[in-house]
């Protein structure tokens, strides 16, 4: 989608903490996948779990990492997952539900679709 919408939409990941720390809220599938990680305790780690994230992911568009004390975490309530769409006003137009069965790209690209129509000039 960030490649469909490239030049006419700015697409954004925040890295926010990981989701399943072997500190935390531990998960048998990341054990399965061989993802063990603890919470991070500085930003520099953070971070270094964010690149990771990306590169496997193979995420393709700019990422950026929430401070260690989680103000947009709490000011988005990014956790679990959350997809927010802003406008070109600063003002959120569009909130996906909390994931992961609230993380559905097919709403965001509608909700893109209509923020796109609505900034088109009259002609």
């Amino acid at each position: 989608m960030a490649e469909k919408y490239k030049g006419s939409v700015e697409f954004l990941l925040v890295y926010i903490r990981e989701a399943h720390p072997t500190d935390g809220w531990d998960s048998p599938a990341n054990h399965k996948a061989g993802i063990l990680i603890a919470k991070a305790k500085t930003y520099d780690e953070k971070e270094g779990y964010a690149t990771s994230c990306v590169r496997n992911l193979g995420i393709k568009f700019t990422t950026v990492v929430d401070k260690m004390d989680a103000k947009v975490e709490v000011n988005y309530m990014g956790w679990p997952d959350r997809m927010y769409l802003i406008g070109k006003d600063g003002r959120v137009s569009w909130k996906g539900s909390p994931g992961p069965a609230g993380f559905k790209p097919p709403l965001l690209e509608e909700a893109i679709q209509a923020e796109l129509k609505r900034m088109r000039p009259a002609k």
